[in-house]
């Protein structure tokens, strides 16, 4: 459902989502980012946290908090000035962490971990398909700002020795080092490792849920809509299923 910041605000208000995980096309459309790609990293570089922080309290009038910031800004070609401003960024949304893919180099993620000392900022590296219970090991060990935005349907779905039981292990494991979770349902890689409604996959979501509830772990579990959306729906009314799903495991 494509939006401006407004829109994208009202489809979370309308699911019944009270924090998200903002990527940045919206945000930065409404600070004034240029349409000439050769243009954004000097805008970036220059431009006022004025317009970012109007859509924290934007968000949080309506009682949306923005725990966490991810642009498009925290590559291996991106300058050390939009590094920063991704930084300040997200602190002027109210974030507690900017989120990105696990880089392969790693000595990105010690640039990255450098930054996120520098703003005092936590920087959540996410995985797909190759996340295992050590590939995030050498992003952890080179700073404490460095950790994981869990993806538990994509480790799910990668097979091998990844299983439910080794997934509910790493999060007790990881607990101090995890600043978000992704929630989706996939099958596992031998089922075919698709997208599912929620419930209808390998993921277990309800384990999830109650690992946290249980350990009172603080970390935000985000929502992550990747199945195919059924004709006659659309992304809110799917979330809104998500929500009660998630609703009904800790109450069960």
């Amino acid at each position: 459902m494509p939006g401006d910041i407004n829109q994208i605000l009202k489809y979370i208000v309308d699911s019944g989502v009270s924090a998200t995980e903002l990527m940045g096309d919206a945000v930065e459309d409404y600070a004034g980012k240029p349409s000439d790609p050769q243009k954004v990293a000097a805008w970036r570089a220059s431009v006022s946290m004025k317009k970012f922080e109007e859509v924290r309290k934007m968000f949080h009038k309506a009682g949306v908090r923005i725990y966490a910031f991810k642009p498009n800004a925290l590559g291996v070609k991106n300058t050390d000035a939009e590094i920063d401003y991704a930084m300040r960024a997200a602190k002027a949304l109210g974030a507690d962490a900017i989120t990105v893919e696990l880089p392969k180099d790693p000595a990105q993620s010690e640039r990255l971990g450098k930054f996120g000392e520098k703003h005092k900022l936590y920087v959540g590296y996410h995985a797909h398909l190759q996340a295992t219970d050590t590939v995030w090991d050498t992003a952890l060990s080179q700073s404490s700002y460095n950790t994981m935005n869990l993806d538990c349907g994509h480790y799910i779905a990668s097979g091998g020795s990844n299983t439910t039981e080794s997934l509910l292990a790493l999060i007790q494991n990881k607990h101090d080092r995890i600043t978000s979770l992704h929630i989706k349902d996939r099958k596992t890689k031998a089922n075919g490792g698709q997208n599912m409604p929620w419930g209808e996959g390998d993921t277990p979501i309800k384990q999830i849920l109650n690992l946290l509830k249980d350990n009172k772990y603080k970390f935000p579990a985000t929502i992550e809509l990747e199945y195919d959306i059924p004709q006659g729906s659309d992304a809110v009314q799917e979330v809104k299923k998500c929500l009660a799903y998630a609703k009904n495991a800790l109450t069960a």
